[in-house]
């Protein structure tokens, strides 16, 4: 993509969906979805037709992390050191055989393995196309690309459980067939994906390479980011995604269709608030949206236990759909504006693995049930309610002045 192609692009953030390259990169996004999250509704299904004892049926999802874990980092140097296409497409084409192989396996552990080695094909998706979108876009027009791709995955957490759910009917195996999209997605990488030049190393240090990487995360601004994101990975995996289901069905007596649509609804109203944020980003800087995500926070947290009729839950559902629907893409943006052009792969899938595998999907279950265990389904929510005000007030001190992350 040529100087003046990125230029003119800036003028029009409101249309990035428009662009090609922005489709692709999405594309890329919601095979890492399909994969992890999308998932989950076929577990039971898996589960009765394999005789696999429900202690064990999460290794379905953790035989696809691990590997994720240990390669991002490892694509992203190897991304920054051989460029961004040459690791992108071999990793679409082996996401696509290994996923499309799991719908042959004849037993568990055949379907571990094969899950194992889709997840050594999805490591560097989710990093790389972050580390794109910070290549392509700039300023207010990178936070419009980063709310687009979150209102993007949104949209896939409502509409795949429906897809699989209808193909699941045949049998759990066919909705592994649709892995399959990611082999003509490689040719759309391959064929027509622009990317920009960037600064060629003549020579490659590793030791130099990693030097650089740490002295890039070892920085003040960049810290608080990270505590920030860390601390929303834990409302969301912790109190938003697994205690209101529980909250909705121990407390309300809620079914599972019902409890159901609260989460369906909550993830579109996240998608939506995150096609708006362009808008708002025009009048409010990255920093205001990601304190006012959390005083929404707030208010869903501390009115969820009062709640006694299952229908008013949709309340906090939809408040907390709209708060990450504000905070994801804004503090993705901002760690996107402080990556170094040089080590931006590097850079971006370091953060993404200690970030969104390592901390949120692990954390905050745990620390949530922590809470459970002590002080009840109370406990949880109120203290949510006291976390998001750390936050707030973590934010105000340490973001507040920081002029650059404003901008």
């Amino acid at each position: 993509m040529s100087k003046e192609t990125v230029s003119q692009s800036r003028k029009n953030p409101i249309k990035i969906y428009q662009d090609s390259n922005f489709q692709i990169l999405i594309g890329i996004t919601l095979m890492t979805i399909l994969g992890g999250p999308g998932i989950s509704s076929l577990l039971p299904s898996i589960a009765e037709d394999l005789n696999i004892p429900p202690e064990h049926i999460g290794w379905v999802i953790s035989a696809f992390f691990i590997p994720i874990t240990i390669g991002t980092p490892i694509s992203g140097i190897l991304a920054d050191r051989y460029g961004r296409k040459q690791i992108l497409i071999p990793a679409l084409i082996l996401f696509a055989i290994a996923g499309t192989l799991c719908s042959l396996a004849p037993n568990f552990r055949t379907l571990i393995e094969f899950r194992f080695v889709q997840g050594i094909g999805a490591a560097p998706l989710e990093s790389l196309a972050l580390t794109l979108i910070s290549d392509l876009y700039r300023g207010k027009l990178l936070t419009t690309a980063m709310a687009f791709k979150t209102m993007s995955i949104g949209l896939i957490l409502v509409i795949y459980p429906l897809v699989s759910a209808g193909l699941t009917t045949w049998g759990w195996r066919y909705p592994f067939l649709l892995y399959l999209i990611a082999i003509p997605l490689s040719f759309w990488v391959l064929f027509y994906l622009k990317i920009p030049a960037t600064p060629k190393q003549e020579s490659f240090s590793l030791k130099k390479y990693l030097r650089n990487i740490w002295q890039s995360l070892n920085n003040y601004q960049v810290g608080v980011l990270l505590i920030v994101i860390i601390l929303n990975f834990i409302l969301t995996f912790g109190p938003c995604l697994t205690y209101i289901p529980i909250f909705a069905d121990r407390q309300l007596g809620a079914s599972y269709i019902v409890i159901g649509i609260i989460l369906a609804t909550r993830s579109i109203f996240l998608s939506f608030v995150s096609s708006q944020l362009g808008i708002f980003a025009k009048y409010l800087s990255e920093v205001i949206l990601i304190k006012v995500s959390f005083i929404i926070y707030c208010i869903a947290f501390i009115i969820t236990p009062t709640i006694s009729n299952i229908w008013l839950l949709f309340i906090p559902a939809i408040l907390s759909g709209f708060a990450q629907g504000m905070v994801s893409p804004s503090t993705q943006s901002l760690l996107g504006q402080l990556s170094p052009e040089k080590y931006r792969a590097g850079f971006m899938s370091v953060t993404a693995t200690a970030l969104s595998l390592s901390f949120g999907q692990t954390l905050g279950p745990i620390l949530a049930g922590s809470i459970f265990t002590i002080g009840g389904m109370t406990g949880v929510f109120y203290s949510s309610t006291i976390l998001s005000l750390v936050i707030l007030v973590f934010l105000n001190y340490l973001l507040i002045n920081t002029p650059s992350l404003k901008s």
